[in-house]
């Protein structure tokens, strides 16, 4: 692919050590890359001098001929006083007066009788014509509606004026001009910030499929995951390029970084021998061979190992908890609302037992943090009631981080009330394992960062020796290596867990049962975690909580509402075993023990012959009538185990993964016929998956 962008050996000060000391890249046409890093190492920064919003100290910064790059900021400042659809046709302005010329040029081309005239002018319309089609121009108006419902906008917001717009609306409102400038290169800082998961699922399908190279700043795992291809991390002022999208970056920083952890040791090591040698002998009988080993070891020094580029992550743990009864929240027809005849949820009726992790799914406003709140007995509820089993000891992270005193130094704020010995040495040892070191543990509460009050808060809840963790969006403000610090801590803690969170990929890695608001303030649970959940929507088999009715018209205009779940990132079925990596010669599926899934057709033939009545079908392979004349519900296919199926999809799956990577290397890549044939190996494959997810559909349903 065509390089659009070479930066070499930027660099940029702030104070005496550098944010971008030497930072090299080359972005290619296409790209999608995910720049990471912890916080504080100079994404925006890198992000502003690409722009052009700041100058570097050195370096050059070079792109290709008419390649324009677009900038979405954190915050921006837009004044303006049209409308949201005025404001948003601004983006457009460029296409339009191209559709204005053409219009005049079509009038002056039936005016002139001039031959040299008309060549000129029908070259000229052409040339406009011919852009015109390449920007699908003649679409603009749809273009415009589709981008502004994606993002989350309705279309009683199009007339809202610009001036009314919250923070998180204008931030909005700038991605959508964003997306419509359609520039080369799109730069993105936390564009996921302020929207729903509705509008977050879709961007991330538009990223997929914009021809636009993208440069993504993002603490969602998830959204990284699903649109990048390519990430950069960027520490200590530097660039590492790795192939692949978050997953894939962490999988070959590990291994990268265990070469390195032994190349330095080696390194050092060397350098420790060569000077306890010259230490020894340097006056001795083997001075000759000390003098030796000095120039050798001014070589060493000339040329340094680089220490291993590790990004420390804060060893967060949460103590052993006691135990506890084996029920420890019964609700029983819970219901409230705080507004007449609008309830935020009603019969809302579950068990949550001891050593389950419990996620609670829903768009903004739904109730969700209200039902927290019932559950602490903090609210009553209108009706019903909520028990708590024997020996709870709760402890609760507030997303407004409300149980941190803004006066206090960081290292009493954490002292929790249950506690009369807790000492200062023991505060400290434990702030230190969320992340909180040196200086910091004696500043006030009020001073902190986001991040740095989000890891005070969570080491207060470590403090409280909890066996009940109830958390609302606990990954607010951490960074990615924080994020990932608290999910290991989760998961490792042996007591119970009820969390709210929009981090997905949080929610995937965490939870083990879901608490999903449904439509008419009704509740479902689910055990599983956030694939099983985007599953179970893609197969009509739950509403989807995110497409409300106030969302229809972004439904019907943005294209939202299809499965949107990775393949890498579907249900998990029982209690699957992860299949072992594939081994560099593996075989295809097909020569595996699995039998091919037969067509629709197929299976109701052979159930027709099976009970002798003749099932009639319709256009997609499928019976008209779902019973026979028992009433009986007739199998669409034959009876397999479960387990048996969930070990075929997951081996296909796996062999769809191999496809994809050989579709990576290069040789392949050359290989025009190779590479058609993988693609068409690849989608005969999803076909019998999704057929294989049927059939386990209705093996779950009617395997009793």
């Amino acid at each position: 692919m065509e390089v659009i962008l070479t930066v070499e050996h930027l660099r940029k000060h702030f104070s005496a050590a550098p944010v971008l000391a030497d930072v090299s890249f080359q972005l290619r046409s296409g790209d999608k890359v995910g720049l990471v890093g912890p916080n504080g190492c100079g994404k925006t920064t890198l992000l502003n001098i690409l722009a052009g919003r700041e100058e570097s100290e050195k370096g050059t910064l070079d792109k290709a001929s008419g390649i324009n790059i677009g900038y979405l900021e954190q915050r921006p400042e837009t004044v303006s006083d049209q409308t949201v659809l005025e404001e948003a046709k601004l983006a457009l302005a460029p296409l339009v007066e191209m559709q204005h010329e053409a219009e005049l040029l079509a009038n002056q081309l039936a005016q002139t009788a001039d031959e040299t005239e008309l060549i000129r002018l029908s070259a000229r319309y052409d040339k406009i014509h011919e852009s015109l089609q390449h920007h699908d121009a003649y679409h603009l108006d749809y273009r415009i509606e589709k981008i502004l419902h994606g993002v989350g906008f309705t279309d009683g917001d199009f007339t809202k004026p610009v001036s009314a717009l919250s923070g998180g609306e204008m931030n909005r409102l700038n991605l959508a001009r964003l997306l419509l400038e359609e520039p080369d290169i799109m730069l993105l800082d936390e564009p996921s910030n302020h929207l729903d998961l509705l509008a977050t699922e879709w961007l991330e399908n538009f990223l997929q499929d914009t021809s636009a190279s993208v440069i993504l700043v993002s603490h969602d795992r998830y959204f990284l995951d699903r649109v990048t291809n390519r990430t950069w991390e960027l520490f200590h002022g530097t660039i590492d390029d790795y192939p692949g999208n978050f997953s894939k970056y962490t999988a070959l920083k590990e291994e990268r970084l265990n070469v390195q952890t032994r190349t330095y040791e080696k390194y050092i090591e060397e350098v420790e021998k060569a000077k306890e040698f010259i230490r020894r002998n340097h006056y001795g009988m083997k001075a000759a061979q000390a003098e030796d080993r000095r120039k050798k070891l001014e070589r060493l020094l000339e040329t340094p190992a680089s220490p291993p580029r590790k990004i420390e992550s804060p060893p967060m743990r949460f103590n052993k908890p006691s135990r506890t009864g084996d029920i420890i929240f019964r609700c029983e027809k819970l219901s409230k609302s705080f507004t007449a005849g609008k309830p935020l949820f009603r019969d809302l009726t579950f068990d949550i037992e001891r050593g389950q992790r419990w996620a609670i799914l829903g768009p903004n406003g739904c109730g969700k943090t209200t039902l927290l709140r019932c559950l602490l007995n903090e609210i009553t509820p209108d009706s019903g009631k909520s028990v708590h089993g024997q020996g709870l000891k709760i402890g609760y992270f507030d997303q407004q981080l409300h149980v941190l005193e803004d006066s206090l130094q960081v290292v009493d704020a954490i002292r929790p009330v249950n506690k009369k010995i807790f000492e200062e040495p023991a505060r400290r040892s434990l702030l230190g394992l969320f992340g909180l070191t040196g200086d910091q543990q004696l500043q006030t509460v009020a001073s902190l960062s986001g991040g740095q009050r989000c890891r005070a808060a969570l080491a207060k809840l470590s403090a409280e020796d909890a066996n009940v963790l109830i958390l609302d969006e606990p990954t607010n403000h951490l960074d990615l290596w924080a994020r990932a610090a608290l999910e290991k801590a989760v998961r490792e803690f042996e007591g119970t867990v009820l969390f709210i969170s929009h981090d997905r990929y949080f929610v995937d890695r965490v939870a083990d049962h879901l608490l999903i608001i449904q439509p008419n303030a009704r509740f479902k649970t689910l055990e599983g975690n956030y694939s099983t959940f985007r599953h179970m929507v893609s197969k009509g088999l739950m509403a989807d909580p995110f497409l409300t009715d106030a969302f229809s018209d972004r439904k019907a205009a943005g294209g939202i509402g299809k499965s949107m779940v990775p393949a890498t990132q579907q249900p998990q079925l029982r209690n699957h075993k992860e299949p072992n990596p594939r081994k560099e010669n593996s075989q295809p599926i097909s020569n595996k023990k699995y039998k091919e899934p037969l067509r629709k057709e197929e299976h109701w033939k052979n159930q027709q012959g099976k009970t002798g009545e003749t099932v009639p079908l319709d256009n997609t392979g499928s019976p008209n009538a779902a019973k026979n004349k028992k009433g009986k519900k007739i199998r669409r296919f034959p009876f397999r185990k479960i387990h048996e199926i969930e070990e075929e999809i997951f081996a296909r799956e796996t062999q769809i993964m191999a496809w994809n990577e050989d579709l990576l290397r290069p040789e392949i890549a050359r290989d025009g016929e190779r590479s058609k044939a993988i693609h068409r190996e690849i989608q005969e494959e999803q076909d019998k998956i999704a057929l294989l997810y049927e059939h386990w559909e209705e093996a779950n349903e009617l395997n009793w």
